[in-house]
């Protein structure tokens, strides 16, 4: 009698443990509580079912496919001159939105996006090496806001993330953790990818989890293919596994940000197809979005801002360079859309595509316009606020896209890809920073296929339109914290009916001091700043408003503010207080400088400490976590022992192939390097090869003056005496990589000298130990 009582209650917890009237707004759901077992054999009692919270009955796959740095009016789904195939199979089986929303920059969308809260209540006000002191700026997610991931991973999903993060704040980067704001401390179970903004392509940084790991040396490597190989694995294996159990998968390529790097037969394909220039694209562009119905019939192409030149006005050989850029970066955006079609096919091969909601997200924000009116060839010098110079780069156009360049496209390409809108990437205020097409993709769920939905949404809502397919509630509670109530709406009506009322009525944006307000079908922004122009700012009360009816104007080319003051002020209003409400003031239009977190005022792993000891086998140290040496008074004393007079190899490296500064040993002689950019180097040695056993290698860098990118004395020693001097004509003035770090005994990634080997150049003498040190 006992035991069948004891078998009734327990097959009673499992049944309510996994019904669908389950409470899931309190994170993590409680375990019911255990039935005392009075049985003294357990041969005689019937063992309790485990405990286990699934996901509701019939909840879908959710994938979130993220595409960096690509506007509006690029991809072919959406009008434009570049091919995606997959994009447009998923758009022929789903619906285009043609207006969504993101925030303008790279970080505040990524949070955004995988939260359903606003990027500054998520403290991400720019991207996270930008962080400041201020509230609605301090990389650091609050514990009232919980990931998406980290819900679905509570009701029963598994998850995982591929590719870029930039969610972590950077002085967490290191061993020293902590790891609750790296993706596995976020609620994915697996990541495979790179944490910052950036990586090179062909030679990434990349942690498994918040493990560094190599990745295969091989000549065809790229890292959009190895993405999108784990995902693949990772996928299979877990429907193999547990079939029954839904997943939850993020894939955000590093492409097509920059560097833009493609394999050399993708940037063929588009050979010669842009020898027009930026100008005519956008009306060839712009008639195609009309034919395909993404942009209305009556909308009006805007202008080219004065600030962008006419390719008319450009020489020659200039426009040889720009159609080679514009050829890279076509390249490479439809080799990742090939990338994404390989996931989607094997997501149909394993039988899980029919019930997995696809977003396909084309862009982050903007086309981006930071590579500057020529384009770059190091994409490091623009976000160090250098401008490129055509005649630096004419000499890389044949291998424009290969490991040998970083580049970033010239910013006609940029406004290009953002139409038929205004401005770029970084500027929030008008929708060529903001508009992105986006493609929801559903079989099982939306019956509607291959057609436009025009309902107003942003990246916050797709957080809640997951939860909403899932049957999964925002919970109240997580981990005995809170929850804010989710600035996001579920986009799930607007599936079932083209011309339902949208029920995202209100939305601000803000970037660096440009900034916009949408509310019930009008706009009003200000444009304060400009990417690629980093020059004194005008006051923030003095910016000019525009102001728009988007409900009749859909690429924002009527400016109303004259005409109707009454209503820019009462948008200007709506501004204010979404911005109080969401920890936006004081806004701040800093932008390179704020890389110092001493002018920042944020955290500093170092803590203002003067000297570091490093050891072998400390790799990857970012700058976040590595003392700062651009451009001030520094010395680097290595403790050497060298096996012979042949001893060759890196004592300690800082960054890479594209900027950075070595110590290194070759046959026996001590060698400092300074790289500025891969444009200019200093290389120092000594005359002789030193004898084998114990030796004290000294560099010392004396600035002329104490400023950003100064240049300065530089001196290398041994054992205390000079050997070798030299003049550094100027140094990078805020950072030196977005993705490599600092290594000790090896150069890792992409070697900052030339001079030895970029994989084979471990040190083969011994490092007792090095430090960095400010004077």
């Amino acid at each position: 009698m006992k035991f069948a009582v004891l078998l009734s209650a327990c097959l009673l917890v499992t049944t309510l443990a996994n019904a669908a009237e389950l409470d899931r707004t309190i994170l993590p759901i409680p375990a019911p509580p255990v039935v005392p077992i009075t049985t003294l054999d357990a041969r005689n009692a019937a063992a309790p079912p485990r405990f286990q919270v699934t996901a509701p009955k019939g909840a879908p796959n959710i994938v979130i496919v993220l595409i960096d740095d690509i506007g509006f009016g690029h991809s072919s789904a959406f009008g434009g001159p570049i091919r995606m195939p997959t994009l447009e199979k998923l758009a022929g089986g789903g619906l285009k939105y043609n207006r969504f929303h993101t925030t303008a920059l790279c970080s505040p969308t990524r949070v955004a996006l995988l939260t359903g809260h606003n990027h500054h209540a998520n403290n991400a006000g720019a991207i996270m090496e930008l962080a400041t002191a201020f509230p609605g700026n301090t990389g650091v997610r609050p514990k009232e806001i919980t990931t998406l991931a980290e819900i679905l991973r509570q009701n029963g999903y598994s998850t995982a993330a591929f590719g870029k993060y930039h969610e972590t704040p950077p002085w967490e980067v290191s061993v020293s953790g902590p790891y609750d704001r790296w993706p596995t401390g976020s609620g994915f179970d697996k990541f495979y990818g790179f944490i910052g903004g950036e990586t090179n392509q062909w030679a990434p940084a990349v942690f498994d989890g918040v493990t560094r790991v190599e990745t295969p040396k091989r000549d065809d490597y790229h890292f959009t293919v190895d993405m999108t190989d784990k995902a693949v694995q990772w996928v299979s294996a877990q429907q193999s596994l547990t079939p029954d159990k839904p997943f939850y998968m993020y894939f955000a390529t590093g492409a097509t940000h920059a560097p833009h790097h493609a394999p050399a037969d993708w940037i063929a394909k588009y050979k010669g197809e842009f020898k027009q220039g930026w100008d005519q694209l956008r009306e060839e562009s712009f008639a195609r979005q009309k034919k395909l119905g993404v942009v209305p019939a009556n909308a009006k192409l805007t202008p080219r801002p004065k600030e962008i030149p006419a390719w008319a006005d450009m020489s020659a050989k200039q426009k040889q360079l720009f159609e080679r850029q514009m050829e890279t970066f076509a390249g490479f955006a439809a080799h990742t859309d090939h990338e994404v079609g390989r996931l989607v096919d094997q997501l149909d091969k394993i039988g899980a595509l029919e019930n997995t909601l696809l977003f396909y997200v084309v862009g982050d924000n903007g086309s981006s316009a930071e590579g500057g009116p020529e384009g770059t060839y190091n994409e490091m010098m623009a976000l160090n606020g250098i401008q490129g110079k055509a005649e630096q780069m004419l000499d890389h156009i044949d291998d424009w896209g290969s490991p040998k360049t970083f580049p970033h496209f010239a910013i006609g390409w940029a406004w290009a890809g953002n139409t038929p809108f205004q401005w770029t990437k970084q500027v929030a205020s008008h929708f060529g920073g903001t508009r992105n097409g986006m493609v929801v993709h559903w079989p099982k769920g939306i019956a509607a296929k291959g057609e436009v939905r025009s309902q107003f949404h942003h990246v916050v809502d797709i957080a809640p339109t997951a939860l909403e397919a899932a049957k999964i509630p925002h919970p109240q509670q997580v981990n005995g914290v809170k929850q804010r109530p989710m600035d996001g709406v579920s986009m799930l009506y607007s599936t079932t009916d083209a011309k339902a009322a949208e029920r995202r009525t209100t939305q601000y944006f803000e970037m660096f001091g440009n900034r916009g307000i949408y509310h019930e079908g009008w706009v009003a922004c200000t444009r304060h700043s400009i990417p690629w122009l980093l020059t004194k700012l005008p006051p923030l009360q003095d910016d000019t408003w525009e102001l728009y009816n988007v409900d009749e104007d859909f690429s924002e080319a009527n400016n109303l503010a004259a005409t109707n003051p009454e209503k820019l002020k009462e948008l200007q209003a709506v501004f204010l207080k979404e911005a109080v409400r969401n920890h936006v003031l004081p806004i701040d239009d800093r932008r390179s400088e704020r890389f110092d977190p001493r002018i920042a005022g944020r955290p500093d792993l170092l803590n203002g400490r003067k000297s570091l000891t490093v050891y072998p086998g400390m790799t990857g140290m970012m700058e976040n976590a590595f003392i700062n040496v651009k451009g001030v008074h520094h010395t680097v004393t290595a403790e050497v022992e060298l096996k012979d007079d042949k001893t060759s190899g890196v004592i300690i490296a800082q960054a890479g192939y594209f900027g950075g500064w070595t110590v290194y040993f070759k046959e026996g002689k001590p060698h400092h390097e300074y790289n500025w950019f891969a444009i200019e180097r200093t290389n120092i040695a000594g005359d002789t090869a030193l004898a084998p056993g114990k030796h004290t290698i000294g560099y010392e860098f004396i600035p002329d003056a104490a400023r950003p990118g100064t240049g300065g004395k530089s001196i290398l020693s041994v054992d205390g005496k000079p050997v070798a001097e030299a003049k550094i004509p100027k140094t990078q003035p805020f950072a030196f990589s977005a993705d490599e770090g600092a290594d000790v005994g090896l150069d890792s990634e992409t070697n900052v000298s030339p001079d030895y080997k970029q994989h084979d150049n471990a040190f083969t003498g011994k490092i007792i130990k090095v430090t960095v040190e400010q004077k």
